[in-house]
């Protein structure tokens, strides 16, 4: 557990933070258990962070069909590759409960994956509504279980222009980015981040006006959590 004066002062720094960016941020770090929230930002759609999920359920279904199609929605966030995996795993219903399944095993218990297309031109599974708390203690168990370490792998090979925040550093990462329904657009991304001590499941969020600007805001996060590692690696 993270000593009180110690949460008090990386609460007042990324406080500070918030104050200077032109976003609503969020951020989780999760260890051994423990899962340790800073920010205003706690819920929303998942977007492409889902993709690792189902990357996962995917090999899992059927590996030799995944495979490449895992490769392509992973390294590069590609759509349609994730919508074909997502129809090899059934029927909607079938497929989210799939995903779940892995989910579950990371330890997320609460995240329910949307398998109902709710917003047209976009995916299912990706309006599942994800929270940092949860995610960051997926991300910090997904080393742990069945089929996740090709996964993980390929986290850590992401291309260039995937290479922001988390993946800049890198670290095994993966984002997620779209427009919210009123004038907003929403940038996150988890990874597993190594300490001397293990390593951490962390989850981060940009709620802004514009993509670029909730990459930047990204970045500046990943900045603020490296330069507090050995005070969040006690979380």
């Amino acid at each position: 557990m993270t000593p009180p004066r110690l949460q008090r002062a990386l609460a007042a720094s990324f406080d500070e933070l918030s104050a200077r960016v032109p976003a609503t941020i969020g951020v989780a770090i999760a260890s051994q258990g423990e899962v340790y929230s800073l920010g205003r930002w706690r819920l929303g759609v998942a977007w492409s962070t889902i993709k690792v999920p189902l990357a996962i359920a995917a090999l899992r279904s059927d590996r030799s069909r995944a495979q490449d199609l895992v490769i392509k929605a992973i390294t590069e966030s590609d759509n349609a590759a994730s919508e074909e995996l997502w129809s090899q795993l059934g029927e909607p219903e079938n497929a989210a409960r799939r995903m779940q399944a892995v989910i579950s095993a990371a330890g997320d218990s609460c995240t329910v994956v949307e398998s109902r297309r709710r917003r047209a031109g976009f995916t299912a599974f990706g309006q599942t509504q994800w929270a940092l708390v949860q995610q960051a203690q997926f991300a910090a168990n997904l080393p742990g279980i069945p089929n996740a370490a090709g996964v993980v792998d390929l986290m850590h090979r992401l291309v260039p222009e995937q290479r922001w925040g988390l993946a800049a550093k890198d670290v095994a990462a993966k984002g997620g980015w779209g427009p919210g329904v009123v004038d907003d657009y929403l940038v996150r991304q988890f990874g597993i981040v190594p300490t001397e001590f293990g390593h951490l499941g962390v989850a981060l969020a940009a709620d802004a006006r514009i993509l670029q600007t909730g990459v930047d805001v990204i970045n500046q996060i990943t900045e603020w959590l490296f330069g507090n590692l050995p005070e969040l690696s006690q979380v």
